[in-house]
Protein backbone atom coordinates (compact mmCIF):
# COMPACT_ATOMS: atom_id res chain seq x y z
CA UNK A 1 0.00 0.00 0.00
CA UNK A 2 1.27 3.30 -0.95
CA UNK A 3 1.55 6.43 1.86
CA UNK A 4 -1.92 8.32 1.61
CA UNK A 5 0.49 11.48 1.01
CA UNK A 6 0.95 9.76 -2.64
CA UNK A 7 -3.18 8.92 -3.34
CA UNK A 8 -3.63 12.65 -2.41
CA UNK A 9 -1.55 14.33 -5.16
CA UNK A 10 -2.50 11.64 -7.96
CA UNK A 11 -5.07 12.91 -9.80
CA UNK A 12 -6.36 9.83 -10.70
CA UNK A 13 -7.22 9.12 -7.53
CA UNK A 14 -8.97 12.34 -6.80
CA UNK A 15 -11.69 11.25 -9.85
CA UNK A 16 -11.68 7.68 -8.37
CA UNK A 17 -12.76 8.83 -5.14
CA UNK A 18 -15.45 11.50 -6.40
CA UNK A 19 -16.94 8.57 -8.36
CA UNK A 20 -16.70 6.14 -5.25
CA UNK A 21 -18.46 9.04 -2.74
CA UNK A 22 -21.00 9.73 -5.96
CA UNK A 23 -22.27 6.14 -5.88
CA UNK A 24 -23.35 6.44 -1.88
CA UNK A 25 -24.80 9.62 -2.42
CA UNK A 26 -28.91 9.43 -3.36
CA UNK A 27 -31.49 12.00 -4.20
CA UNK A 28 -34.23 12.43 -2.09
CA UNK A 29 -37.22 10.91 -2.55
CA UNK A 30 -40.48 13.69 -2.50
CA UNK A 31 -42.07 13.94 0.49
CA UNK A 32 -45.60 14.96 0.56
CA UNK A 33 -45.57 15.43 4.65
CA UNK A 34 -43.06 17.98 4.28
CA UNK A 35 -44.64 21.82 4.99
CA UNK A 36 -41.90 23.82 2.34
CA UNK A 37 -42.91 22.03 -1.05
CA UNK A 38 -43.08 23.91 -3.89
CA UNK A 39 -45.25 22.67 -6.89
CA UNK A 40 -45.66 24.56 -10.59
CA UNK A 41 -48.05 24.26 -13.25
CA UNK A 42 -45.94 24.31 -16.47
CA UNK A 43 -47.05 23.62 -20.36
CA UNK A 44 -49.09 26.43 -21.46
CA UNK A 45 -46.63 29.21 -21.85
CA UNK A 46 -48.27 31.48 -19.92
CA UNK A 47 -45.12 34.39 -19.92
CA UNK A 48 -44.05 33.20 -23.85
CA UNK A 49 -40.42 31.49 -24.26
CA UNK A 50 -41.53 28.53 -22.12
CA UNK A 51 -38.31 26.44 -22.22
CA UNK A 52 -37.73 22.52 -22.41
CA UNK A 53 -39.65 20.51 -18.83
CA UNK A 54 -36.02 19.75 -18.45
CA UNK A 55 -35.04 23.24 -18.04
CA UNK A 56 -37.02 23.48 -14.83
CA UNK A 57 -36.26 20.15 -13.70
CA UNK A 58 -32.89 21.43 -13.19
CA UNK A 59 -34.04 23.69 -10.75
CA UNK A 60 -33.93 21.88 -6.74
CA UNK A 61 -36.49 24.88 -5.63
CA UNK A 62 -39.37 23.00 -7.22
CA UNK A 63 -41.02 19.54 -5.84
CA UNK A 64 -43.47 19.56 -7.94
CA UNK A 65 -44.02 20.14 -11.67
CA UNK A 66 -48.15 19.43 -13.21
CA UNK A 67 -48.24 18.63 -16.77
CA UNK A 68 -51.20 21.53 -17.98
CA UNK A 69 -53.54 20.41 -19.19
CA UNK A 70 -54.94 16.83 -21.00
CA UNK A 71 -57.93 19.63 -21.94
CA UNK A 72 -60.83 16.92 -23.81
CA UNK A 73 -62.18 14.30 -21.79
CA UNK A 74 -63.48 12.01 -24.51
CA UNK A 75 -62.76 13.57 -28.20
CA UNK A 76 -65.24 12.72 -30.90
CA UNK A 77 -65.67 8.90 -32.04
CA UNK A 78 -64.03 9.21 -35.40
CA UNK A 79 -60.95 10.02 -33.53
CA UNK A 80 -61.40 6.97 -31.08
CA UNK A 81 -63.14 9.12 -28.56
CA UNK A 82 -58.84 9.81 -27.13
CA UNK A 83 -58.43 12.06 -24.89
CA UNK A 84 -56.67 15.29 -26.39
CA UNK A 85 -53.49 17.10 -24.32
CA UNK A 86 -51.54 20.72 -25.44
CA UNK A 87 -48.17 21.70 -24.00
CA UNK A 88 -48.35 24.86 -26.19
CA UNK A 89 -44.65 25.55 -27.84
CA UNK A 90 -43.55 22.17 -26.91
CA UNK A 91 -46.02 19.77 -27.85
CA UNK A 92 -49.78 19.59 -29.04
CA UNK A 93 -51.95 17.90 -31.32
CA UNK A 94 -51.89 20.98 -34.16
CA UNK A 95 -47.94 21.36 -34.84
CA UNK A 96 -46.75 17.55 -33.52
CA UNK A 97 -47.54 13.98 -34.33
CA UNK A 98 -50.31 12.58 -33.32
CA UNK A 99 -51.31 8.49 -32.82
CA UNK A 100 -52.87 7.32 -36.03
CA UNK A 101 -56.59 7.88 -36.38
CA UNK A 102 -56.86 10.38 -33.15
CA UNK A 103 -56.16 13.78 -31.99
CA UNK A 104 -54.02 12.69 -29.24
CA UNK A 105 -50.40 14.54 -29.94
CA UNK A 106 -47.19 11.92 -29.47
CA UNK A 107 -44.88 14.20 -27.00
CA UNK A 108 -42.93 10.64 -26.16
CA UNK A 109 -39.79 12.81 -26.79
CA UNK A 110 -40.41 13.89 -23.24
CA UNK A 111 -40.28 10.54 -21.79
CA UNK A 112 -36.16 11.14 -20.95
CA UNK A 113 -37.08 14.25 -19.61
CA UNK A 114 -39.64 13.35 -17.11
CA UNK A 115 -37.81 10.20 -16.24
CA UNK A 116 -34.31 12.56 -15.65
CA UNK A 117 -36.78 14.98 -12.99
CA UNK A 118 -38.39 11.89 -11.57
CA UNK A 119 -34.53 10.59 -11.44
CA UNK A 120 -33.90 13.92 -9.12
CA UNK A 121 -36.54 13.34 -6.76
CA UNK A 122 -39.47 15.47 -8.40
CA UNK A 123 -42.89 14.04 -9.06
CA UNK A 124 -44.39 14.99 -12.28
CA UNK A 125 -47.91 14.78 -12.40
CA UNK A 126 -50.68 15.55 -15.12
CA UNK A 127 -53.25 18.26 -14.96
CA UNK A 128 -57.11 17.13 -15.98
CA UNK A 129 -59.08 20.34 -16.96
CA UNK A 130 -58.75 24.17 -17.51
CA UNK A 131 -60.91 26.90 -17.86
CA UNK A 132 -61.84 25.76 -21.57
CA UNK A 133 -61.53 22.14 -21.03
CA UNK A 134 -64.36 19.59 -22.72
CA UNK A 135 -64.52 17.63 -19.59
CA UNK A 136 -67.44 15.80 -17.32
CA UNK A 137 -68.89 12.61 -17.11
CA UNK A 138 -72.76 11.95 -17.39
CA UNK A 139 -72.32 8.46 -15.57
CA UNK A 140 -69.84 6.20 -13.96
CA UNK A 141 -69.31 4.25 -16.49
CA UNK A 142 -67.95 6.75 -18.42
CA UNK A 143 -65.77 8.05 -15.32
CA UNK A 144 -64.69 4.38 -15.12
CA UNK A 145 -63.78 4.55 -18.57
CA UNK A 146 -61.62 7.06 -18.93
CA UNK A 147 -60.05 6.12 -15.60
CA UNK A 148 -59.01 2.77 -17.58
CA UNK A 149 -57.54 4.85 -20.29
CA UNK A 150 -55.98 7.18 -18.45
CA UNK A 151 -54.12 4.45 -15.71
CA UNK A 152 -53.04 3.09 -19.45
CA UNK A 153 -51.96 5.93 -21.48
CA UNK A 154 -50.24 7.75 -18.48
CA UNK A 155 -49.44 5.81 -15.61
CA UNK A 156 -48.68 2.48 -14.80
CA UNK A 157 -50.59 0.35 -17.46
CA UNK A 158 -49.34 -0.23 -20.67
CA UNK A 159 -51.40 0.89 -24.08
CA UNK A 160 -50.08 1.03 -27.87
CA UNK A 161 -50.88 5.00 -27.11
CA UNK A 162 -48.31 6.58 -24.63
CA UNK A 163 -48.38 9.99 -25.21
CA UNK A 164 -45.16 10.13 -23.38
CA UNK A 165 -43.74 6.86 -23.90
CA UNK A 166 -41.84 4.57 -21.90
CA UNK A 167 -41.98 7.56 -18.73
CA UNK A 168 -44.84 6.70 -15.85
CA UNK A 169 -46.13 9.59 -14.80
CA UNK A 170 -46.28 10.16 -10.57
CA UNK A 171 -50.33 10.84 -10.17
CA UNK A 172 -52.82 13.06 -11.73
CA UNK A 173 -54.04 16.67 -11.08
CA UNK A 174 -57.87 17.91 -11.56
CA UNK A 175 -58.64 21.30 -12.05
CA UNK A 176 -61.86 21.10 -12.96
CA UNK A 177 -63.87 24.22 -13.49
CA UNK A 178 -66.97 23.55 -16.02
CA UNK A 179 -69.53 21.60 -17.44
CA UNK A 180 -71.35 18.75 -14.46
CA UNK A 181 -69.10 17.91 -10.90
CA UNK A 182 -70.84 14.61 -11.17
CA UNK A 183 -69.07 11.26 -10.84
CA UNK A 184 -65.75 12.60 -10.01
CA UNK A 185 -65.09 10.69 -6.74
CA UNK A 186 -65.90 7.43 -9.39
CA UNK A 187 -62.74 8.41 -11.63
CA UNK A 188 -60.65 9.23 -8.38
CA UNK A 189 -61.82 6.10 -7.19
CA UNK A 190 -60.87 3.87 -10.31
CA UNK A 191 -57.48 5.47 -9.91
CA UNK A 192 -56.83 4.45 -6.86
CA UNK A 193 -58.08 1.05 -7.92
CA UNK A 194 -55.38 0.04 -9.88
CA UNK A 195 -52.69 2.11 -7.83
CA UNK A 196 -54.00 -0.15 -5.14
CA UNK A 197 -50.53 -2.64 -4.60
CA UNK A 198 -48.31 -0.79 -7.31
CA UNK A 199 -44.92 -0.84 -7.27
CA UNK A 200 -44.72 3.10 -6.82
CA UNK A 201 -46.82 5.54 -5.43
CA UNK A 202 -49.10 7.93 -6.78
CA UNK A 203 -50.57 10.94 -6.39
CA UNK A 204 -54.31 12.88 -6.61
CA UNK A 205 -54.57 16.39 -6.20
CA UNK A 206 -57.36 19.26 -6.93
CA UNK A 207 -57.25 22.82 -7.78
CA UNK A 208 -59.92 24.06 -6.08
CA UNK A 209 -60.99 28.21 -6.29
CA UNK A 210 -60.80 29.50 -2.89
CA UNK A 211 -64.34 29.86 -2.34
CA UNK A 212 -65.80 27.41 -0.19
CA UNK A 213 -66.98 24.75 -1.09
CA UNK A 214 -65.61 24.28 -4.77
CA UNK A 215 -68.63 24.11 -7.19
CA UNK A 216 -67.29 21.20 -9.50
CA UNK A 217 -64.21 19.36 -7.55
CA UNK A 218 -66.62 19.56 -3.80
CA UNK A 219 -68.17 16.42 -3.79
CA UNK A 220 -65.15 14.42 -5.12
CA UNK A 221 -62.86 16.17 -2.21
CA UNK A 222 -65.50 15.15 0.25
CA UNK A 223 -65.96 11.82 -0.96
CA UNK A 224 -62.73 10.54 -2.39
CA UNK A 225 -59.00 10.23 -1.37
CA UNK A 226 -57.22 13.17 -2.53
CA UNK A 227 -53.39 13.75 -1.59
CA UNK A 228 -53.26 17.66 -1.67
CA UNK A 229 -55.56 20.48 -3.09
CA UNK A 230 -53.42 23.67 -4.52
CA UNK A 231 -56.66 26.26 -3.52
CA UNK A 232 -56.02 29.24 -5.77
CA UNK A 233 -56.44 32.26 -3.48
CA UNK A 234 -56.48 34.69 -6.81
CA UNK A 235 -59.05 36.26 -9.52
CA UNK A 236 -61.64 35.81 -6.71
CA UNK A 237 -62.54 38.20 -3.54
CA UNK A 238 -60.71 35.73 -1.16
CA UNK A 239 -57.61 36.27 -2.72
CA UNK A 240 -53.79 36.91 -1.35
CA UNK A 241 -54.91 40.73 -2.34
CA UNK A 242 -57.63 40.53 -0.35
CA UNK A 243 -56.53 39.80 3.15
CA UNK A 244 -59.26 40.25 4.84
CA UNK A 245 -61.38 37.67 3.14
CA UNK A 246 -58.03 35.31 2.83
CA UNK A 247 -59.93 32.16 3.69
CA UNK A 248 -57.10 29.47 4.31
CA UNK A 249 -58.39 28.68 7.46
CA UNK A 250 -61.71 27.72 6.20
CA UNK A 251 -59.46 24.59 4.13
CA UNK A 252 -57.35 24.24 6.84
CA UNK A 253 -60.74 23.12 8.83
CA UNK A 254 -62.21 20.76 6.11
CA UNK A 255 -59.15 18.83 5.80
CA UNK A 256 -58.97 18.24 9.00
CA UNK A 257 -62.68 17.33 9.98
CA UNK A 258 -64.52 17.03 6.62
CA UNK A 259 -62.03 15.57 3.92
CA UNK A 260 -62.19 11.92 3.21
CA UNK A 261 -58.27 12.00 4.18
CA UNK A 262 -57.76 13.43 7.17
CA UNK A 263 -54.05 13.90 6.33
CA UNK A 264 -54.45 15.71 2.82
CA UNK A 265 -51.77 18.71 2.33
CA UNK A 266 -53.49 22.07 1.38
CA UNK A 267 -51.28 24.87 -0.58
CA UNK A 268 -51.29 28.18 -1.00
CA UNK A 269 -51.94 28.31 -4.57
CA UNK A 270 -50.57 32.28 -6.07
CA UNK A 271 -49.73 33.84 -9.60
CA UNK A 272 -46.50 34.16 -10.21
CA UNK A 273 -46.21 37.52 -11.66
CA UNK A 274 -48.42 40.43 -12.25
CA UNK A 275 -49.61 38.86 -15.92
CA UNK A 276 -50.08 35.55 -14.88
CA UNK A 277 -54.07 36.13 -13.19
CA UNK A 278 -56.47 39.08 -13.46
CA UNK A 279 -55.98 39.84 -9.42
CA UNK A 280 -54.19 37.99 -6.71
CA UNK A 281 -51.13 38.87 -7.42
CA UNK A 282 -48.87 39.79 -4.01
CA UNK A 283 -44.95 40.75 -3.89
CA UNK A 284 -42.27 37.56 -2.98
CA UNK A 285 -42.29 39.39 0.33
CA UNK A 286 -45.91 38.93 0.99
CA UNK A 287 -46.45 35.76 -0.17
CA UNK A 288 -43.92 34.42 1.83
CA UNK A 289 -45.81 35.80 4.65
CA UNK A 290 -48.58 33.88 3.64
CA UNK A 291 -46.54 31.08 3.51
CA UNK A 292 -44.73 31.07 6.83
CA UNK A 293 -47.22 31.76 8.89
CA UNK A 294 -49.34 29.04 7.10
CA UNK A 295 -46.45 26.88 8.33
CA UNK A 296 -46.47 27.99 11.93
CA UNK A 297 -50.04 27.82 11.95
CA UNK A 298 -52.09 25.58 10.20
CA UNK A 299 -51.54 21.63 10.33
CA UNK A 300 -52.96 20.72 6.68
CA UNK A 301 -49.83 23.35 5.01
CA UNK A 302 -48.24 21.47 2.62
CA UNK A 303 -46.39 24.01 0.53
CA UNK A 304 -47.28 26.78 -2.55
CA UNK A 305 -48.47 26.72 -5.59
CA UNK A 306 -47.63 28.54 -8.76
CA UNK A 307 -49.07 29.57 -11.80
CA UNK A 308 -47.08 28.76 -13.74
CA UNK A 309 -43.55 27.98 -14.02
CA UNK A 310 -42.61 30.69 -17.42
CA UNK A 311 -43.64 33.63 -14.99
CA UNK A 312 -42.18 32.58 -11.94
CA UNK A 313 -38.78 31.99 -13.94
CA UNK A 314 -39.62 35.62 -16.28
CA UNK A 315 -40.72 37.85 -12.75
CA UNK A 316 -37.19 37.14 -11.55
CA UNK A 317 -36.99 33.85 -10.67
CA UNK A 318 -40.41 34.40 -8.08
CA UNK A 319 -40.43 31.38 -6.91
CA UNK A 320 -36.86 30.82 -5.96
CA UNK A 321 -37.76 33.25 -3.02
CA UNK A 322 -40.81 31.85 -1.66
CA UNK A 323 -39.10 28.29 -1.78
CA UNK A 324 -36.47 29.73 0.82
CA UNK A 325 -38.55 31.41 2.71
CA UNK A 326 -40.38 27.89 3.60
CA UNK A 327 -37.19 26.13 4.19
CA UNK A 328 -35.83 28.95 6.43
CA UNK A 329 -38.57 28.78 8.35
CA UNK A 330 -39.27 25.38 8.59
CA UNK A 331 -37.87 25.42 12.28
CA UNK A 332 -40.66 27.43 13.48
CA UNK A 333 -43.43 26.82 16.27
CA UNK A 334 -44.96 23.60 16.78
CA UNK A 335 -48.79 23.23 14.77
CA UNK A 336 -51.49 23.08 16.39
CA UNK A 337 -53.82 20.12 17.45
CA UNK A 338 -56.38 19.66 14.85
CA UNK A 339 -59.82 20.86 16.01
CA UNK A 340 -63.55 18.72 16.42
CA UNK A 341 -64.90 20.98 14.10
CA UNK A 342 -66.27 19.31 10.84
CA UNK A 343 -66.75 21.17 7.75
CA UNK A 344 -67.88 19.28 4.53
CA UNK A 345 -66.68 20.37 0.93
CA UNK A 346 -70.45 19.65 -0.14
CA UNK A 347 -72.55 20.82 2.88
CA UNK A 348 -74.67 22.52 0.07
CA UNK A 349 -74.72 21.52 -2.89
CA UNK A 350 -72.86 23.33 -6.20
CA UNK A 351 -74.92 26.06 -7.41
CA UNK A 352 -75.68 27.00 -10.89
CA UNK A 353 -73.10 28.04 -12.85
CA UNK A 354 -72.82 30.21 -15.32
CA UNK A 355 -70.11 30.10 -17.92
CA UNK A 356 -69.20 32.20 -20.29
CA UNK A 357 -68.17 31.38 -23.48
CA UNK A 358 -68.51 27.98 -24.39
CA UNK A 359 -65.39 25.06 -25.16
CA UNK A 360 -64.04 25.01 -28.64
CA UNK A 361 -62.04 22.38 -29.85
CA UNK A 362 -59.05 25.24 -30.03
CA UNK A 363 -55.94 24.83 -28.12
CA UNK A 364 -56.38 25.06 -24.32
CA UNK A 365 -56.04 28.40 -22.56
CA UNK A 366 -52.16 29.93 -21.44
CA UNK A 367 -52.43 31.09 -18.28
CA UNK A 368 -54.00 29.53 -14.89
CA UNK A 369 -55.84 32.63 -14.74
CA UNK A 370 -59.54 32.50 -13.81
CA UNK A 371 -62.19 34.63 -12.57
CA UNK A 372 -64.42 32.71 -10.13
CA UNK A 373 -66.72 34.65 -7.85
CA UNK A 374 -69.84 34.39 -5.39
CA UNK A 375 -71.60 37.50 -6.64
CA UNK A 376 -72.64 37.33 -2.88
CA UNK A 377 -69.36 38.14 -1.75
CA UNK A 378 -67.38 39.92 -4.19
CA UNK A 379 -66.37 43.34 -2.94
CA UNK A 380 -66.59 45.84 -6.06
CA UNK A 381 -69.03 45.32 -8.64
CA UNK A 382 -68.87 47.21 -12.33
CA UNK A 383 -70.68 50.56 -12.11
CA UNK A 384 -74.28 49.84 -13.71
CA UNK A 385 -73.97 45.91 -12.64
CA UNK A 386 -77.67 44.86 -11.82
CA UNK A 387 -78.43 42.12 -9.35
CA UNK A 388 -78.99 39.48 -11.77
CA UNK A 389 -75.65 40.63 -14.01
CA UNK A 390 -72.67 38.00 -14.19
CA UNK A 391 -69.25 39.54 -15.35
CA UNK A 392 -65.66 37.76 -16.32
CA UNK A 393 -63.04 39.53 -17.69
CA UNK A 394 -61.50 39.93 -20.83
CA UNK A 395 -58.03 39.03 -21.70
CA UNK A 396 -56.94 42.19 -20.83
CA UNK A 397 -59.21 42.03 -17.27
CA UNK A 398 -61.82 44.44 -18.33
CA UNK A 399 -65.65 43.35 -16.91
CA UNK A 400 -67.09 41.90 -19.37
CA UNK A 401 -70.90 41.28 -18.84
CA UNK A 402 -72.08 37.40 -19.60
CA UNK A 403 -75.65 37.91 -18.59
CA UNK A 404 -79.26 39.18 -19.19
CA UNK A 405 -82.30 39.99 -16.81
CA UNK A 406 -83.63 36.35 -18.03
CA UNK A 407 -80.58 34.42 -16.55
CA UNK A 408 -80.62 32.85 -13.30
CA UNK A 409 -77.98 34.89 -11.13
CA UNK A 410 -74.60 32.71 -11.42
CA UNK A 411 -72.52 32.24 -8.58
CA UNK A 412 -69.16 31.50 -10.69
CA UNK A 413 -67.91 32.50 -13.98
CA UNK A 414 -65.05 30.92 -15.66
CA UNK A 415 -62.68 32.60 -17.50
CA UNK A 416 -59.02 32.61 -18.29
CA UNK A 417 -56.35 34.27 -20.70
CA UNK A 418 -55.87 32.61 -24.03
CA UNK A 419 -52.10 31.81 -24.70
CA UNK A 420 -50.31 34.94 -26.56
Amino acid sequence: MFPLSIYRCDPRFVVFLALIIGSFVSVAAFDLTKKDNLAVYWGQNSAGGQQQLSAYCQDDTIDNIVLAFLYVFFGPAPTLSQPEIDFANICNQFNDPTFTGTDLADCSFMASQIEACQAKGKIVTLSLGGATGQVGFSSDSGANSLADRIWNEFLGGSSSTRPFGSAVLDGLDLDIESGSPSHYNTFVNRIRSHTNGASKQYYITAAPQCPFPDAWIGDALDSSNFDAVYVQFYNNFCGLDQPSQYNFATWDSWARSGSNNKNIKVYIGAPASPNAAGTGYVSPSTLANFATSAQNTFASFGGVMLWDASEAVANNNYHVAIKNAMVANLNGPNIPAASNTTVHATKTAPASVHVTGSPTRASPTATKSETSQSTKDVPEVPKGAGADQSFSEDKKGTPVNNSTADEPRATRVNSRFFRR
